[in-house]
């Protein structure tokens, strides 16, 4: 029967299987949506939305449409609205089919259960994770990509720069205290590329100061052969400086600002501990560093202080920081008295001269010259000529080395390094005094008869000290400083008597300008330059004749004081209450 003619009644078999397919699709779980029958059918896993989408009416399994989900309508003549049926109705196969027509005369046979349609099984939930959102799945390999090009583009780019430009700087190492403290400091400059030599010529220092220069790979090292001055700006700059393939030539400067000084000082106290003390140049910021009941005379390093005491009446001599923590003792050759402290900061000693306390004419060690090591190991080492410990009556450290230079009672001038396993003293002649021994060049100045000459201590050789222009006189001490010197000289009236006494500095080329004077009973005790001699300390006894000695094994006058002067100016910048500046070698001798 077709059904297509809408017109013509149900039979009562048509009814009863309608409702059973009616109430079997009601019992059914929900299955996805049959797509029309004029397209392939195809089963999959995917949610049913997923055909909800697909154009055109749902079509029921009684034949029916419902109302589409599509967000457009489709036009009907293109939709075939033929019914599905749900299952075939089955005749009993002892009738030939036209009797099944005829339902109005027969009762109708039972329909056997349709068979289940696979295109109507409910597909088994799975899981499903959410999906990132395309848009954010599609950026993140772009800009991925976009950083990598940018850092490829950044690194060639600088390639490229360094291929051009030729060496750059990388890095630049100097210790700026140690540079206004010592000699020998170095800077290393370190380019972006290994350097081919460097000529000194190619370097310049502003302001002006000698040095050395050493290359090595990337380093380049200039050594300071003098200390250089305080709260100064120093620009080192090197000219056409080239990597080891000398293709490109480049500029390389580089600047370093110096601290500001510091001076250590001493205060002798009669009723109460004496004080070394550290403080600026303008004296408002002193601090006590060291305090014992009695301070022969102390020397400072880079590192340590070196303090000369009293105990039991006889020498004691301390070791300790510069904040004068963690004090220790170093032994002495045996029980007497020590002067003449001096120390060696390339040398890392410490000398002096030794007298055993038990001393007489027939038994004792006089004056012998004592150096051992700071860090207090081993024992004192006693300098020997020959076989024997020889009195020594003035002796002095060269600077910049672990030598020293010394004259004997008998006047023989001799020099040793103390650190050599077998040093032997080397003779120098003869000498009366030694005045003072420049820093980086080991050139001391020393008096033969009434001569005074530069003694080259590394050949030997020697020449006339320049005479000074004007003539102020003959000096009483001379103290070295790059540039030049400090001579102290007496002044005198017409008849030859002493009116006062003046300080010069007089320049390498024998330029003389009066520096500092004193006049009537003060009397100049001691002049020394700081280590770059951009400044002097001047220590002064004043009214000498009422100033009585003190009742130390090193006596000196109860009242001292010391001047700080721009030595290339002479201004006066501060006067300090305390003698035995840390700027000078050694006490002072009167």
């Amino acid at each position: 029967m077709s059904t297509d003619d809408a017109d013509r009644p149900l039979t009562r078999a048509e009814l009863r299987a309608r409702r059973a397919a009616e109430e079997a699709a009601a019992a059914a779980p929900a299955v996805p949506e049959v797509p029309p029958a004029d397209e392939p059918v195809t089963r999959s896993a995917a949610p049913a939305d997923v055909f909800d989408r697909a154009p055109g009416p749902r079509r029921t399994p009684n034949g029916g449409s419902g109302p589409s989900t599509a967000s457009e309508s489709v036009p009907a003549a293109d939709v075939d609205l033929s019914p599905v049926p749900a299952a075939e109705a089955v005749t009993s196969p002892e009738r030939p089919p036209a009797e099944a027509a005829d339902a109005e005369t027969f009762d109708a046979v039972p329909v056997a259960e349709a068979a289940p349609d696979p295109r109507l099984e409910a597909s088994e939930w799975q899981p499903h994770p959410s999906p990132a959102p395309a848009a954010r799945r599609r950026r993140f390999p772009l800009v991925l990509g976009a950083v990598i090009g940018v850092l490829v583009v950044v690194v060639a780019a600088f390639g490229v720069v360094t291929l051009l430009q030729g060496p750059r700087i990388s890095s630049v190492k100097i210790d700026a205290q140690s540079a206004i403290d010592a000699s020998g400091t170095r800077m290393i400059i370190t380019a972006s590329q290994p350097l081919a030599k460097v000529d000194p010529k190619q370097v310049s220092v502003s302001p002006q100061a000698p040095f050395t220069v050493d290359t090595s790979g990337r380093n380049l090292g200039i050594r300071f052969t003098v200390p250089l001055d305080d709260d100064t700006n120093y620009t080192v700059t090197v000219k056409d400086a080239t990597g080891t393939d000398k293709q490109r030539q480049s500029t390389l400067q580089a600047s370093f600002q110096t601290p500001k000084s510091t001076i250590f000082l001493l205060q002798r106290n009669a009723k109460g501990d004496d004080t070394i003390f550290i403080t600026d140049l303008g004296g408002k910021n002193a601090v006590p560093v060291v305090q014992h009941e009695k301070i022969d005379d102390f020397r400072a390093t880079a590192d340590h202080l070196v303090v000369a005491t009293e105990k039991d009446g006889v020498s004691q001599l301390l070791v300790m920081d510069r904040k004068g923590k963690n004090q220790r003792e170093l032994k002495l050759p045996g029980p007497g008295f020590l002067s003449n402290l001096q120390v060696s900061e390339r040398g890392n000693l410490v000398g002096y001269t030794f007298t055993d306390k038990g001393i007489s004419a027939t038994s004792g060690r006089a004056s012998i010259l004592v150096t051992q090591s700071l860090t207090g190991d081993g024992e004192p080492q006693i300098v020997k000529v020959g076989d024997k410990m020889p009195s020594i009556s003035q002796w002095a450290f060269v600077p910049d080395s672990s030598s020293v230079l010394f004259i004997d009672f008998s006047g023989a001038l001799f020099v040793e390094d103390r650190t050599a396993a077998k040093g032997t003293p080397t003779a120098l002649g003869s000498a009366q005094t030694v005045e003072g021994i420049s820093r980086g060049t080991y050139t001391a100045i020393v008096s033969r008869g009434n001569d005074l000459v530069e003694l080259n201590l590394a050949d030997g050789s020697e020449k006339p000290l320049a005479a000074s222009t004007p003539d102020f006189g003959v000096p009483g001490t001379i103290a070295p400083f790059p540039g030049g010197t400090l001579r102290q000289v007496a002044t005198r009236d017409a008849t030859g008597l002493p009116t006062g006494q003046i300080v010069t500095r007089v320049d390498d080329d024998g330029k003389a300008t009066k520096l500092f004077s004193v006049t009537g009973s003060d009397a100049i005790m001691q002049a020394c330059p700081s280590p770059s001699g951009q400044y002097s300390a001047i220590v002064v006894a004043p009214k000498l004749v009422n100033n009585p000695y003190d009742q130390s094994l090193l006596p000196l006058p109860t009242t001292m004081q010391t001047h700080i002067v721009d030595t290339r100016t002479g201004k006066e910048l501060v006067v300090l209450a305390g003698f035995d500046p840390s700027w000078c070698a050694q006490a002072p001798h009167r």
